[in-house]
This record gives structure tokens, sequence and C-alpha cells, in this order.
């Protein structure tokens, strides 16, 4: 991982909003989970929009 992918998802914790904060460290799994899922949609959604365009199509033809 580049630093600059780094610097993107440490970005997306640091926003992430309290109440997944607070879930993550939830004893029911079920709350953990809807938490860890969200974390993980808005590294997703922050990364592709740190992408351009033509490497996404490319990306998206090699999975």
């Amino acid at each position: 991982m580049d630093e600059h992918m780094q610097a993107i998802i440490l970005g997306v914790v640091e926003r992430a909003p309290q109440w997944v904060r607070h879930d993550l460290e939830a004893k029911d799994a079920g709350v953990r989970a809807r938490a860890e899922e969200t974390l993980a949609a808005m590294i997703t959604n922050a990364l592709k929009a740190e992408t351009p365009p033509a490497a996404q199509s490319t990306a998206t033809m090699q999975d």
C-alpha cells in the first residue's frame, strides 16, 4: 500500500461518525458487523473518488 492510499484511508477513519467508532467496540456481533461494513464502504468510496475513471474500468476488467 502506498503512502497516498494510506493517507486516504486514515482520513476516512478520522472522519468516521461517532456511532461507527462506538459500534466497532460493541460486544454484539451484528452491531459490530454493521459498523465494519459501513467503514469499509466509506473507505471504498474514498478510494474510488481518488482513482481516475480509466483506472477504475481497467481494475473492473481484471476482477
